[in-house]
């Protein structure tokens, strides 16, 4: 099976602060870079108020931060860009209220932070100050209020705006080809840790940790344990906290040449009783409503991080599937059976282990992938296995046992 390489690249800048009012075409965005011995603002301390008509935000920062102001449709969202942030704020301090039904902040691509407004109405930024406080302190202040269809159109229409997460790929678009990559005889496994950066994934019942910091401990472990193998070369799609879109994830792993993609997650449900592992395969009709409504929130990652939604075309998305089915389906199910059979006896699995959905991050055409629910955050006993180093070394050597029978079915089979 041929495998594509591509290029990738992240935007990194910082950005002015620009005053949004209501009807502008646009927030002006002066851009520098970012010397590599600046540490990070500091967002010490925050507070929201207003009603469904105007809303505040209000944020405390150690140093001066510059800001732009961007727009985003389906849903309505006011982006807020900083240079690289730590957001030391209290949980509910920034909690949504008033014109805002979801707020979110963390960092970007590198150098870069952001907050998402998300609105259920238009709704712009009417003005925005900072404010030098005794001390040294900065306040940033930044009034919204809700504007007509035709201000949000004329707003979101006359940006020349790019996110920088979706410089080198059309959000939702297909992944790109390129050079073949070197190949030194490695079989070669992405290990894609979930989430990160602004999107923190699902929390923990009990201890309130958050999945992106789950997935990154456990995908460093499955990697350690893959790269002891004496013909297996894993790479990681992420190494610390940051965000990827859904596509970047699939491009890099095909950047690296990759012949799997596992892709790590550990999410919540409601049912908090139901716990346990299970992998998931792509499919164009889900396997249940369970996979079903595990896939439409995964599908969200990028929407969260406020990155712009556009449709595939149509004739893509099929021809994505098709290839999907035709070339790599089988693979993966063949992958997502031997870590079924290695976990049997050794791990806990939900009922039916083998499930399948439509999984955005398991599209390349070419690599065989599949995503892992190591368990569930929202089960107070999957939980405490979840964040327990031995259970994931154990863990992280079954799986890299079930890559290695894969492996040489492959190859006993002339792949």
């Amino acid at each position: 099976m041929h495998r594509l390489a591509g290029a990738a690249w992240l935007l990194a800048g910082m950005l002015a602060l620009a005053p949004a009012p209501a009807g502008a075409a646009e927030t002006d965005v002066a851009t520098a870079s970012i010397p590599a011995d600046v540490s990070p603002l500091v967002a010490y301390s925050g507070r929201i108020a207003g009603d469904d008509a105007r809303t505040r935000l209000i944020l405390d920062f150690d140093r001066r931060p510059e800001i732009s102001v961007h727009y985003v449709a389906n849903p309505y969202r006011i982006l807020i860009d900083l240079p690289d942030t730590v957001f030391a704020l209290k949980k509910d301090e920034i909690a949504a209220r008033g014109l805002f039904s979801d707020i979110r902040y963390g960092g970007m691509a590198a150098g870069k932070s952001r907050i998402v407004l998300t609105a259920d109405r238009p709704a712009s930024v009417v003005a925005s100050e900072v404010r030098k406080e005794e001390g040294g302190s900065y306040r940033l202040v930044v009034d919204t209020a809700i504007v007509t269809e035709d201000a949000f159109s004329k707003l979101l229409n006359g940006q020349t705006w790019k996110d920088a997460a979706a410089v080198t790929e059309t959000a939702g678009g297909p992944v790109l080809p390129g050079a073949v990559a070197d190949d030194d005889g490695s079989f070669v496994i992405a290990v894609d840790a979930g989430h990160g950066g602004i999107d923190n994934g699902a929390q923990g019942a009990t201890t309130g940790t958050h999945e992106k910091a789950v997935t990154l401990a456990f995908a460093r472990e499955l990697t350690a344990a893959l790269n002891a193998g004496p013909t297996t070369k894993a790479v990681l799609t992420r190494d610390k906290d940051e965000f990827l879109s859904l596509s970047q994830r699939v491009q890099l792993a095909r950047n690296q040449g990759a012949n799997l993609l596992i892709s790590i997650h550990a999410d919540t449900l409601r049912q908090k009783d139901i716990r346990g592992a299970t992998v998931y395969t792509i499919s164009d009709k889900a396997s249940d409503s369970l996979a079903a409504n595990l896939a439409a929130r995964e599908n969200l990652s990028d929407e969260i991080a406020g990155m712009p939604f556009q449709d595939e075309p149509a004739e893509v998305a099929d021809i994505l599937i098709d290839l999907t089915r035709r070339e790599t389906q089988a693979f993966s199910i063949n992958l997502a059976n031997e870590v079924v059979g290695a976990f049997e006896g050794e791990v806990k699995l939900i009922n039916n282990p083998h499930r399948h959905a439509g999984f955005r991050v398991l599209t390349a055409p070419d690599v065989p992938s599949v995503l892992l629910e190591l368990g569930f955050l929202s089960n107070k006993d999957d939980e405490q296995l979840l964040l327990d180093p031995a259970w994931q070394k154990k863990v992280a050597g079954l799986i890299a046992e079930a890559v290695q029978r894969y492996r040489s079915s492959v190859m006993a089979n002339g792949g």
